[in-house]
């Protein structure tokens, strides 16, 4: 099992999304790493939980603040704060994002404005809002992406569209803030165990929704977590964190009808 980066060791370090899935688990990696957490996502009390589950194993207890990252002014005091409890800023997981499915002539103008309110605009206010204390620090942005955004499905074109748009953002912007010291990294984490497939349109979570991704392919957090951490760690541009992530990746670049015939069967609208 690889090791936990010591690179962020006393770094203080922002998590939006965390309170479920790869945000969570990134909370109780960095803590094992000696990161100055904050955690931030909507769910309070789910965040508490996961600050006492951290805390009742002798780690430096996460700050927590409730944030919408829809919301620029949530988004602000949870920089605020975290700067105010740990006296600086120097890693963002621009994290938090949700699914919205349906076929085109099942969704509405207002899901797609849904969608990217939060994994477009969420993650650019996110980045707004850290960046001048990223930039004094010289620290990361972490971009969480997903293979989304390099393969499009049939039945995922909002949440597509919005990974595009994600990757699009850290290939312009790497350069940009590179002449600043800033390290970019964008994680297309693929098939990854979390709770995301049971939220809804709404950005309502079901605990008793089915997940329609086979067991099999799907990488366990804690390790697609590892590798994330490993790799910003690395100073990486992009990983792609899953095996079949790659795969679809390079047949997408050189092969795309084979992932067109994928995605007629994995499709969350086949059968209907």
């Amino acid at each position: 099992m690889e090791k936990i980066p010591s690179y962020f060791r006393d770094k203080a370090v922002l998590i939006t999304g965390a309170s479920s899935g790869i945000g969570e688990e990134l909370a109780w990696q960095l803590a094992q790493a000696g990161a100055k957490l904050t955690i931030a996502a909507r769910r309070r009390e789910r965040l508490e939980n996961v600050a006492e589950k951290i805390a009742g194993l002798g780690n430096s207890r996460p700050l927590v603040t409730e944030c919408d990252v829809t919301r620029p002014r949530d988004v602000e005091l949870a920089v605020e704060e975290t700067i105010r409890n740990w006296g600086r800023l120097d890693v963002v997981f621009a994290n938090a994002g949700f699914g919205v499915v349906g076929a085109l002539k099942q969704l509405s103008l207002e899901d797609y404005r849904r969608q990217f309110e939060t994994n477009v605009f969420g993650v650019l206010q996110t980045v707004y809002a850290a960046l001048p204390e990223i930039e004094r620090n010289k620290g990361n942005l972490v971009l969480i992406s997903s293979v989304s955004g390099w393969v499009s499905t049939p039945g995922v074109s909002a949440y597509s569209m919005s990974k595009f748009a994600i990757r699009a953002l850290a290939n312009s912007v790497t350069q940009e803030l590179g002449r600043a010291g800033v390290k970019v990294t964008l994680i297309s984490p693929g098939f990854v165990v979390s709770n995301i497939r049971r939220v809804d349109n709404q950005g309502r979570y079901h605990a008793e929704a089915a997940d329609r991704v086979p067991a099999w392919i799907q990488v366990s957090t804690e390790r697609a977590v590892r590798k994330i951490l490993q790799a910003v760690a690395r100073g990486k541009r992009e990983e792609i964190i899953s095996l079949h992530g790659k795969v679809f990746v390079a047949i997408e670049r050189f092969l795309p009808w084979v992932n067109r015939a994928i995605a007629r069967k994995m499709s969350p609208l086949s059968g209907h």
